[in-house]
Order: structure tokens, then C-alpha cells, then sequence
């Protein structure tokens, strides 16, 4: 399986310019700490919001109206579209893409080339309550190569295998594994997807 999420945060850092600098990047008029680090030829649209201490690659994009909090790190080569929010200390690999309205929250690690459909929600309480005073953070983790599809419900505490595919709608609940196709309400096993994503008889020899 693909790299803890420290080696994964390691590898976001990577491609980092140490210093923000608008000569090589293009920030418009968002809202970026002093203390943001930006790669070499990322773009970030007006009306973004990036909290303090957050790392971002070289050649992402960053679309208009996505909130990335502090302490936060994207990779390089990343898509964040409109209206994401990514949450404190999260940590995305090289090569994702984020679509529209994806809620990203602390305690997810998202490794290198994942796809997320539009409007797909992470958890990451697993009894939610809004007296709660006591409530822990349950990690998630998304394995390298991983597709979720559209308004997909990952609840919180599981892993998504490399090259696994969670179908549009999909309410996963329990771990996916490797190259595993899942759909439905919970979402169940109906196969297996190579790393192009498309169906095979049988898990692939990798």
C-alpha cells in the first residue's frame, strides 16, 4: 500500500518555494497569510481565503471561493475547485484533484492522483453532538490513485485502497480495498476497476 501520511506530507513540501512570491505565482486578490508558502507557477483565484503556515506546490490551482485553513498542505500539480474547503492540518498529495463544494476536514490524509467528484463530504466525528466538549478527531485516509464519485459520504475512521473507486452517492462505511469498486447506501463491493478505473473480472496483479 501506498506511503503513510508523514512520507505524504513530505512529499507535498517537496516542490515548495520557501517564500511566496507573486513574480512566479499568481494570487489576484485572495486572501493569503504572510505566512503562506506558494510553489513556482501555482495559480490561486480572487476571493480564496489560506489561513497561516499552509504549503502549496508548484502548478496547482486554486479556484475562487475555496478556504484552505492553517497548517494545511497541497501538493504540487493539484486542482482545487470552487468552493472547497480544506480543513487545519490536512494534508493532500501531488497530483489531486478537488472538484466543486468538497469539505475536507481535519484528520483526513489524501495521498498523490486522487480524484473527488463535486459536493463529496468527509466526516470525521463519529458521534457528532453539538454540546460535546470531549469529541476526537477519527482519521481517514485516501490511498494514492483513489476516485470518489459526486455526493459520496465518507464516514470517518476507514481507508480507501490505491485505485479504488467509490460510485456517485455512495455512503461508504467501512474500508474499501485496493482497486475495489464500491456502491450503494451502505456502500458494498461489486467488483474491481484497473488504475484507468475501468472494470475487470479480477483484482489486478499489482
Amino acid at each position: 500500500m501506498a506511503e503513510d501520511s508523514r512520507q505524504v506530507a513530505s512529499s507535498a513540501g517537496a516542490h515548495i518555494a520557501s517564500k511566496l512570491s507573486t513574480e512566479s505565482s499568481s494570487t489576484n486578490s485572495a486572501n493569503i497569510s504572510e505566512n503562506t508558502s506558494i510553489g513556482e507557477n501555482t495559480t490561486i483565484a480572487e476571493n480564496v481565503s489560506i489561513g497561516e503556515f499552509v504549503v502549496i506546490g508548484e502548478n496547482s490551482k486554486i479556484w475562487i471561493n475555496a478556504q484552505v485553513r492553517e497548517n494545511a498542505k497541497i501538493g504540487a500539480r493539484c486542482i482545487i475547485s470552487k468552493d472547497v474547503y480544506i480543513d487545519h492540518d490536512v494534508t493532500i498529495g501531488n497530483g489531486c484533484k478537488i472538484q466543486n463544494g468538497v469539505s475536507v476536514f481535519y484528520g483526513v490524509t489524501i495521498h498523490d492522483d486522487v480524484f473527488i467528484g463535486p459536493h463529496v463530504c468527509f466526516t470525521n466525528d463519529k458521534v457528532p453532538r453539538a454540546f460535546s466538549q470531549e469529541w476526537q478527531v477519527t482519521p481517514t485516509v485516501v490511498y494514492r490513485g483513489a476516485s470518489i464519485g459526486a455526493n459520496a459520504t465518507i464516514i470517518c475512521g476507514i481507508t480507501i485502497g490505491e485505485y479504488a473507486m467509490v460510485a456517485a452517492g455512495a455512503v461508504v462505511t467501512k474500508d474499501v480495498a485496493p482497486f475495489s469498486l464500491v456502491i450503494g447506501n451502505p456502500a458494498c463491493h461489486m467488483g474491481y476497476v484497473d488504475k484507468t478505473g475501468n472494470r475487470v473480472k479480477a483484482k489486478p496483479n499489482v
